[in-house]
């Protein structure tokens, strides 16, 4: 461990790996499939929701690998990227939370995009960009050539992924909604009922793909989710973007997030 990186230990064997202070990933080695983060439960019910069998994934952003594990559990075989810059961080997970024998697991020490940029087109059954800087997800990974790019390397049926933070009133993901529809109409939007009812700052997932998307099974699952879990699509999903500006020209990072304790509105 370092004064940048630590990895805190539960009395359950979960280990969180905070990076400058805040917490970045939960990994619970006995059982990849438990989520702590509930932004990466949202993320799993996009993944659950496609056909059952192995997956090529390429994930912007590793931290704990947290996902990958949680694919490698759940879909045996999947063959997964990692595009991840940190090289310490990496190498501290590996050392401190082992992953399983036998993973297809490769992470390449490179930016998102530049990582997205090297990838073969339709390459990927599922892109998920999860990668954050400063606490704010960077400019670049939400920019319309970025989410150009995304597309190319996704399979004609594959699904792009998105965790973006942002304040109450969503105008940061209503922009980042706005650039995805430019190269993957078919769009989604999943997050707890308080971050979609503006409560509070929070994470929400995009869920996009040329195709139409899974709705029924990822409206049955949010329905069931552990957390208070809504989702908006259709005409819900267009008064909430309505108006929005695509980044086209004018990428900008996420919001910065609220000191401890004052993520509530209300």
């Amino acid at each position: 461990m370092t004064d940048r990186i630590r990895f805190d230990r539960d009395d359950r064997g979960g280990v969180t790996v905070v990076m400058d202070g805040s917490p970045q990933s939960h990994v619970q080695q006995s059982d990849p499939t438990l989520l702590v983060f509930e932004y990466v439960q949202h993320l799993a019910l996009a993944l659950d929701a496609l056909p059952a069998g192995p997956l090529g994934v390429t994930h912007v952003g590793g931290a704990g690998l947290t996902l990958p594990r949680y694919v490698e559990a759940t879909r045996p075989g999947s063959t997964q990227i990692v595009l991840e810059p940190d090289a310490e961080l990496t190498a501290l997970v590996r050392k401190e939370i082992p992953l399983p024998r036998r993973h297809r697991i490769r992470v390449r020490e490179v930016d998102g995009r530049s990582g997205v940029a090297a990838l073969a087109g339709s390459s990927a059954d599922v892109v998920v960009t999860d990668a954050y800087a400063d606490g704010r997800v960077p400019a670049e990974l939400s920019s319309a050539a970025y989410v150009l790019d995304v597309a190319r390397v996704l399979r004609n049926d594959g699904l792009a992924l998105w965790n973006l933070a942002d304040e109450p009133g969503m105008h940061y993901v209503s922009r980042v909604l706005a650039t995805v529809r430019l190269s993957l109409p078919h769009v989604a939007l999943i997050a707890t009922h308080e971050v979609l009812k503006s409560k509070r700052f929070g994470n929400s997932v995009v869920v996009a793909s040329r195709q139409p998307l899974p709705l029924e099974r990822l409206r049955r699952d949010v329905a069931r989710a552990h957390l208070p879990t809504g989702i908006r699509e259709g005409t819900a999903l267009e008064r909430l973007a309505a108006g929005a500006k695509p980044f086209v020209d004018d990428a900008a990072r996420s919001p910065v997030p609220p000191d401890a304790g004052r993520w509530r509105v209300r």
